[in-house]
């Protein structure tokens, strides 16, 4: 079991005012209608392309974490990606497009989840009002940076960027060198654009998790404790919950899980640990981390704050304000991630009637024999 002073804890605190943006973060930056395009690196570097980038939080997680804003009418344009790509929307509107054109397309809106498939075309335009925001969620430490569409590499040659092979912007306004034509990424033959997988309207929406689709259950051994009784709703994988009837809509391999977790004002998860490291981003005020054994460390989350859990920390979530609280949590791995709750929570539950199955899922007590059950 690990233990974080309240400088470390503190230290893995990103306030939505820490994220800085970077507007020459692609090849795209000076397309007109793409130009006002900001990127944001907070854990880990994404795929940026600048040395310009900013990144709050290089520690390396299995996946990475960063957002885009942009004002409306303006595009990031058709690219692939090698390792998962997931987009959060937390505010505003926004029209993905896929497709070797991008003739395909999809609206999100805040609280939704879409999961774009690797190997394929993608881009989205922002087609709300003001500036809107999505949090991004990408595959593994190095995701291998991107191809972005052959039209989009030709035209930045027209504005003098280039795109180096190891994914550096090379742009000569700003006195870098030609690059020679073999030490660039040259555009995806036509050929090989044409063997790319399609995706339908219909496989994309499966792909998709709306704010109103969640399917929200009690997810944790305390559910029958005083003040406890949180919630969640799987997004991808297996995360976090312990409710057997939890199944997540999207379930191909990503990297990493994604639960939405529910607090009602007051509304505690108990102290437990995960083996995994965890990342939260909360949509509102209120939410307090406690960590350590007694609780001696504290950290408050504001809105779109990133926080970052350690792994093998002991961690409490508490509501401390007057509304409901829903916060993203992302856990690196593909695998069943195991919360393993203290004694003390084991045991005042099976007093109140719940216990953990060989599996690790929420059962009746009664119904779960001594040598079967799951203890800390």
């Amino acid at each position: 079991m690990t233990t974080v002073t309240q400088a470390e804890a503190d230290s893995r605190h990103v306030r939505r005012s820490d994220y800085v943006s970077c507007t020459v973060a692609f090849i795209d930056c000076k397309k007109p209608g793409s130009h006002l395009k900001q990127n944001y690196s907070i854990i880990g570097p994404g795929v940026t392309s600048s040395s310009d980038q900013v990144i709050n939080l290089p520690e390396a997680h299995g996946f990475n974490i960063g957002a885009a804003a942009m004002p409306t009418g303006i595009t990031n344009n058709l690219h692939i990606h090698f390792t998962a790509e997931v987009f959060m929307v937390y505010d505003g509107e926004y029209t993905f497009r896929w497709g070797p054109r991008g003739e395909n397309e999809i609206v999100g809106r805040p609280g939704d989840i879409v999961s774009v498939p690797t190997w394929i075309f993608r881009g989205f335009t922002n087609t709300g009002d003001g500036e809107g925001w999505i949090f991004t969620t990408l595959g593994g430490d190095n995701t291998g940076g991107v191809i972005f569409h052959p039209d989009i590499l030709r035209e930045a040659a027209e504005y003098g960027l280039y795109l180096s092979k190891d994914n550096q912007l090379i742009d000569t306004s700003r006195g870098d060198p030609v690059p020679d034509s073999d030490a660039c990424m040259a555009p995806m033959p036509d050929r090989d654009v044409a063997r790319l997988r399609a995706y339908t309207p219909e496989e994309m929406r499966q792909r998709v998790v709306a704010g109103q689709d969640r399917d929200y259950r009690p997810g944790f051994v305390d559910m029958g404790l005083e003040g406890c009784g949180a919630e969640l709703a799987p997004v991808i994988g297996f995360g976090i919950t312990q409710n057997r009837d939890h199944t997540a809509k999207i379930r191909n391999p990503h990297g990493f899980s994604m639960d939405w977790l529910r607090l009602q004002p007051g509304q505690t998860v108990s102290a437990f640990t995960l083996a995994e490291k965890m990342v939260i981003i909360p949509r509102s005020d209120g939410l307090r981390l406690r960590f350590n054994d007694g609780g001696n460390v504290s950290v408050d989350l504001g809105a779109w704050d990133t926080y970052s859990v350690p792994a093998d920390v002991v961690r409490r979530f508490e509501n401390t304000g007057d509304a409901t609280i829903e916060a993203l949590i992302i856990v690196t791995g593909d695998h069943q991630k195991r919360p393993m709750f203290r004694a003390d929570v084991l045991e005042a539950a099976f007093s109140s009637g719940q216990a953990l199955d060989a599996q690790g899922y929420v059962a009746d007590a009664h119904l779960i024999p001594s040598y079967g059950m799951v203890a800390e």
